[in-house]
């Protein structure tokens, strides 16, 4: 289910990628659904991510570890465990072949931590497409 289908003309302010509208043109990983949960090796990083949920909502979140298979990020938005969303980042050279990359992942919300007025969400990876980047 891709979210981003809907809005393909949808950027995010101070972007430089695109929402998942360009099916033909990127490649596409598909996760293991029993793959175990903190099987990859994880790479603390802060990146900004675009969170869009089901519903078409977007919220801005900031990861604070990112693994092949997972994401634990930092958001002002309170999500539910169980929740599919579609995340938007840029992977860190460690987890690809040494270039950064930005990456569409359909994922699950496995885990909400409430942290005062934020919240530490943990998401399980089930596709990860890479998209290709574009000039603006």
């Amino acid at each position: 289910m891709s979210f981003g289908a809907r809005n393909p003309s949808f950027q995010p302010a101070n972007s430089v990628y695109i929402w998942c509208a360009l099916r033909p043109q990127r490649a596409s990983i598909l996760m293991s659904s029993n793959a175990e949960r903190r099987a990859g090796t994880r790479i603390a990083t802060r990146v900004p991510t675009r969170v869009r949920t089901s519903e078409g909502k977007d919220h801005a979140a900031e990861t604070r570890d990112v693994s092949a298979n997972g994401v634990f990020m930092y958001t002002k938005a309170k999500m539910e465990k169980g929740t599919e969303v579609e995340l938007v980042l840029i992977l860190p050279p460690e987890l690809t072949s040494g270039e950064k990359c930005w990456v569409c992942c359909q994922a699950t919300i496995v885990r909400v931590e409430e942290k005062g007025a934020d919240f530490g969400v943990a998401a399980q990876i089930r596709r990860m497409d890479i998209l290709p980047e574009i000039a603006i």
